[in-house]
């Protein structure tokens, strides 16, 4: 008779510590990360432009390759916010965004991306760099990049190195992914502005 009580108080026992060793794993456990994605920015609309612009696909530096978003890399180390990511392949959303922004600022022109389902021949071609987008020493937003542009028949593309520095507006990363959004509508800038300018147009 005594032997029952017993073997009731052990699994008594056995299933509280269990149900402590859940409760600790899931207090322990990551809550689910917060997206985020890069807003177009709207800009100077240019007079002239080639009527089918094609956007290669975005070369990304590796370092930046990742779900997780780069804060800094800054004193040779990356700082790369565990729960902050990106809600999409960062050079699939620079591509995106890139075609929204050139597309408003050349009215004139139809922008496409190589990949994307809809297929033409183009005028002109856009091919894109990105060699850094993070975050300096001082909290300033860096966007590094170089552009080359070429129109059809053009033996030679247009090329062009661009360096942004925009401070964020806000702390943490709402403030770094609203300055991204300033650098890349400003990237668009550039580009539009190259294309406009083309020895050919068509």
């Amino acid at each position: 008779m005594t032997g029952k009580p017993h073997r009731r108080r052990r699994a008594v026992a056995i299933l509280g510590i269990a149900g402590g060793v859940l409760a600790a794993l899931a207090g322990c456990s990551s809550p689910d990360p917060a997206l985020y994605t890069i807003a177009a920015a709207p800009g100077v609309v240019q007079p002239r432009s080639p009527k089918i612009v094609l956007v290669q696909q975005i070369a990304v530096a590796h370092f930046l390759e990742r779900s997780q978003i780069v804060r800094s890399s800054e004193n040779y180390r990356l700082d790369v916010m565990s729960n902050d990511w990106w809600g999409e392949p960062l050079a699939a959303m620079l591509s995106r965004v890139l075609i929204e922004e050139l597309g408003q600022r050349l009215p004139q022109s139809t922008v496409i991306a190589d990949n994307g389902a809809v297929t033409a021949r183009p005028n002109a071609t856009v091919e894109v760099n990105i060699q850094r987008l993070d975050e300096d020493a001082a909290g300033n937003l860096i966007l590094q990049a170089q552009a080359a542009v070429r129109a059809t028949g053009q033996p030679q593309p247009e090329l062009r190195n661009f360096r942004f520095s925009v401070m964020p507006s806000a702390p943490g990363i709402p403030g770094e992914v609203a300055a991204i959004s300033a650098a890349v509508g400003r990237l668009a800038d550039g580009i539009a502005v190259m294309l406009a300018t083309l020895p050919v147009r068509a």
